[in-house]
């Protein structure tokens, strides 16, 4: 389990130093989507890695996952993260039926996103604090 850890935060720090797809990013705000995802017979999928994000005074701050498939693309849970500048595992479920998918070669797009209040009525907004492409192994 600790090497594992350690594994994941070298990985993360990586992710870290070479994410340019970020916005509004802080100096130790990271994502990193584990290469292996979780297909259950009942269609329940299961994502998960690492992140580290420092700040979350601005608003509460979320890690999203989205499955792509061939032409199959659904949004699998999300995560509230919390922003204390250590390294956390997120994970993300969601049983998606239709349309199906199957054991193989997929991708996962994953953000770490901060809803700020912004506008003259407070509405919250999105802000990217990082993102982070993979291509994953579906298996059970």
């Amino acid at each position: 389990m600790r090497a594992r850890l350690a594994l994941a935060a070298g990985a993360l720090l990586a992710v870290t130093a070479a994410t340019v797809s970020t916005a509004h990013a802080g100096p130790a705000d990271g994502l990193s989507v584990d290469p292996v995802g979780t297909l259950a017979d009942d269609g329940s999928i299961t994502l998960s890695g690492y992140y580290r994000c420092v700040d979350d005074s601005a608003g509460p701050v979320f890690v999203s996952s989205t499955l792509l498939q061939e032409d199959r693309s659904a949004g699998i849970g999300g995560t509230r993260a919390v922003c204390d500048g250590l390294v956390h595992e997120w994970t993300n479920s969601a049983v998606v039926k239709e349309p199906g998918y199957r054991a193989g070669g997929a991708r996962v797009e994953a953000t770490l996103m901060q809803l700020t209040p912004d506008g003259p009525m407070g509405l919250p907004l999105p802000g990217f604090l990082a993102r982070q492409s993979q291509d994953v192994t579906l298996g059970s």
